[in-house]
């Protein structure tokens, strides 16, 4: 009978609570959808400034691949063999993709058109990396919510959907691998803390799946590989060891390798890498642990020290033939057992040092200081009060977010690609910064906002002064609060049962504390209003700078150029015209060379065959192709007729200032040529240890290839043949092309197009050169054929 006027007593007390609680649940839902349109709509700026188009140059290739997925089918897809790429050797497509992004958006293509929504393939690739920068934003708020709480994850969530480093890779037609691997990275991570928080299988399960779906999407899953094994590491050495913890490692280890094996770009690398060696040593080590704490809980301190003494002894055993064998297999290869990449991490002068390939891409360059503001701007100031949040208390959760944080600083710091791997971890630290602050302020305000209503109250009603009051209040306010903490403990106790004691305890210990913390960290009015006022405006200028760098700085496709000046707006679509002249004007079969830059761009547009492309697999096909642009006219025809080349491309910038043309990219064609091609010296091209191009220039410079295809009649434009780019004139401005003849020209003469000149046209020429008297000599020596390589 007590115990029905207890419940019948506590249902009145209850039902504001769960309102309250329904109330947030749909709250937080309708916010996280608004972040999720706020994510997505954001990027849209390329569609509606310019058009639906593909932007950049590797997501050329995932769309040409994608294109192939939905017509020929998955089984043609991992059979396909492409010999428009690469020649005369090719390329195994499906054997050497990531296929995460391209399975994605064909699976995208195939659901919309199954439920009657005609889409086209290259609709769905553009809008792919908007739709899972949506989901990118609610696996923020999942992952935040597991470290700091609801209010956290809300507002990490709605700073990722709209941090420049993320959107600069997900507008609309950024159709590239960082589009859904990002949103894998985060969710990943999410599953890791959800399983680390729980210690749920099912948890475990879903995150060695997730795993699988990152590998299977970017190769940057090393990352994840390293980071959750460097943390479970630290939760050991620190003293944080439970069982939780080895649920939430050990299946990732095995589940997640061996469905890593499946993916054929990374096959047996998944076990036989350096980069994936720190993820088994430290499975060993928590396997160590985790038995050492098993017989500890079964032996006697005597037997287990005895069993310790023998368990160190046969684990160092082990370790020391783990570690040999490691060695052995390290020593084995040239590089240690790492990627050229993760040397290049590691220490970065590697590349510069040794694999120029590397280096030339301008995206594997270190980034300056204001490239952290353009891209996380005032997250940079709020990422240090975040790591203070996240030590008070300190937590597994937490400690990962650290951990995250330093070693994504670290990788940014070294590659300014790597920018996009810091943006969420510095997200999800301002948003549990911003959170505790506003959580301090509002709470605070609220504090003194009431006392400030009782005393007034107080004053109304006593007529007593103003101390007198404050203090009454207090101390009324502090007997209140007794009396309704005694009038809910006395229900509570009196319906208390054995299976409600622990639930008491709960609800009677933890309040205190937090009433105690609560009362130290109020602010006065004053502060706490321009507290407030101080970060809302704070985020004012965060959403301007998102704002303008989603629709100026991150928006413009690099095959269609825009400049404004005080006749308007102007437009450049050179690459798309001389894309489609190629398209319809040479055969199917022609070869084109380019530097390797334009290769997915040509095969995309052009359906042509080309020698070199963004892959790089091969760094001796790219220097031979530096090693032609490097050469005289003479030597370089000789290189391109050797593979069959009959058309080359060139992007010359000097006329409009394109500052990304060939000619800047000219050192790397020289450093990459003379890698592999000892008669190429790069001081034959430098005048003062610079690349010139003016009366100052070299003569090995004014005779190469790419200077005479870049500057061929540049002086006709002007009449001083002033570049642009550069800023002076050039050198040799008038000369006549005798191995190639120019064909195409795009309107601004961003792209021109050569075509080789036939041998038997040349031959004809020495003839009649030897008809009005060559010394006979001359006619052996043009009846030799010379090592092109030479």
């Amino acid at each position: 009978m007590a115990e029905t006027e207890a419940d019948a007593a506590a249902a009145p007390a209850a039902a504001p609570g769960r309102l309250r609680n329904a109330f947030g649940g749909v709250l937080c839902a309708f916010t996280l959808i608004l972040i999720g349109v706020l994510a997505f709509s954001i990027r849209l700026f390329s569609v509606i400034k310019y058009e639906s188009v593909i932007h950049e140059f590797d997501p050329y290739f995932n769309y040409r691949v994608t294109q192939f997925l939905s017509k020929n089918g998955i089984y043609e897809f991992w059979n396909w063999f492409d010999d428009r790429t690469w020649y005369p050797l090719g390329r195994v497509i499906g054997g050497t993709v990531y296929p995460g992004l391209t399975l994605t958006a064909g699976s995208i293509w195939w659901l919309v058109n199954a439920l009657n929504i005609p889409l086209s393939v290259e609709t769905v690739c553009v809008f792919t990396a908007p739709i899972f920068s949506a989901f990118a934003s609610w696996a923020t708020y999942l992952l935040t919510k597991e470290a700091k709480g609801t209010g956290a994850g809300l507002m990490a969530a709605a700073i990722l959907g709209m941090v420049p480093s993320y959107i600069s890779r997900s507008v609309a037609g950024s159709y590239d691998n960082e589009a859904v691997a990002i949103f894998a990275l985060v969710f990943t991570f999410y599953l890791y803390v959800k399983t680390l928080n729980t210690g749920s299988l099912f948890y475990a399960t879903l995150n060695a799946l997730s795993y699988f779906y990152m590998v299977c999407s970017w190769g940057g899953y090393t990352f994840i590989i390293n980071l959750i094994p460097m943390h479970v590491l630290l939760c050991i050495v620190t003293g944080r060891y439970s069982s939780r913890l080895y649920i939430a490692y050990a299946p990732l280890v095995i589940l997640g390798t061996l469905l890593a094996a499946l993916v054929p770009v990374v096959g047996f690398n998944a076990v036989l890498t350096s980069e994936h060696f720190a993820s088994f040593l430290v499975f060993i080590i928590l396997h160590v642990v985790a038995f050492v704490s098993y017989i500890k809980g079964l032996l006697t301190p005597r037997l287990f020290k005895m069993a310790m003494t023998l368990v160190i002894t046969i684990g160092m055993a082990v370790c020391f033939a783990v570690v040999a064998i490691l060695v052995a297999l390290v020593a084995s290869s040239p590089t240690k057992g790492w990627s050229g990449r993760s040397l290049s991490l590691l220490d970065p002068t590697y590349a510069s040092k040794y694999i120029p390939i590397i280096a030339s891409v301008s995206e594997h360059q270190p980034p300056t200081w204001p490239s952290y503001f353009m891209d996380i701007n005032v997250l940079a100031f709020l990422v240090p009060a975040g790591i203070i949040s996240c030590f008070l208390p300190l937590s597994d959760a937490s400690s990962f977010m650290v951990l995250y944080l330093v070693t994504a600083v670290y990788f940014s710091g070294v590659m300014v690609r790597l920018m996009l791997v810091l943006a969420p971890a510095a997200c999800i630290l301002s948003g549990i910064a911003l959170s505790s602050a506003f959580d301090v302020l509002t709470r605070s305000m609220k504090f003194q906002l009431s006392k400030l209503f009782d005393d007034g109250s107080a004053i109304s009603g006593n007529g007593s002064t103003e101390g007198s009051s404050a203090s009454t209040v207090n101390t009324n306010s502090s007997k209140s609060e007794n009396k309704t903490e005694k009038s809910e403990a006395a229900p509570k106790e009196k319906s208390s049962k054995k299976n409600r004691r622990k639930e008491k305890e709960v609800t009677e210990s933890v309040p205190a504390k937090s009433k105690k913390e609560k009362r130290l960290s109020v602010l006065p009015l004053e502060a706490s209003v321009i507290g407030t006022l101080l970060l809302i405006i704070l985020g004012g200028f965060y959403v301007v700078h998102c704002v303008w760098a989603a629709a100026e700085a991150y928006s413009a496709p690099s095959i269609v150029l825009t400049s404004r000046s005080r006749e308007g707006l102007h437009v450049f679509d050179d690459f798309r015209e001389a894309y489609a002249w190629l398209s319809h004007n040479t055969d199917v079969d022609d070869k084109v060379a380019s530097w390797w830059d334009y290769g997915y761009q040509t095969t995309a547009m052009a359906n042509r065959t080309v020698i070199v492309d963004n892959n790089t697999w091969n760094n001796t096909h790219i220097a031979t192709v530096g090693t032609a642009m490097s050469s005289p006219e003479k030597a370089a025809w000789e290189i391109f007729d050797s593979l069959d080349v009959k058309y080359v491309l060139v992007v010359f910038g000097g006329l409009v200032g394109y500052p990304s043309d060939d000619i800047n990219k000219f050192l790397w064609m020289v450093r990459i040529g003379g890698g592999e091609f000892p008669h190429i010296k790069e001081p034959d091209y430098l005048r003062d240890g610079q690349y010139r191009v003016d009366a100052q220039a070299t003569p090995t410079m004014l005779n190469c290839l790419m200077y005479k295809l870049c500057y061929y009649r540049f002086v006709e434009t002007d009449g001083k043949g002033f570049d642009r780019v550069r800023g002076y004139e050039i050198g040799k401005k008038h000369f006549k092309l005798t191995h190639f003849e120019e064909v195409f020209t795009t309107h601004h003469w961003m792209v021109r197009i050569y075509k080789l000149k036939p041998q038997k046209n040349r031959i004809r020429a020495k003839l009649r050169k030897l008809k009005s008297g060559s010394k006979s000599s001359s006619t052996l020596a043009a009846g030799q054929k010379k090592n092109p390589w030479q």
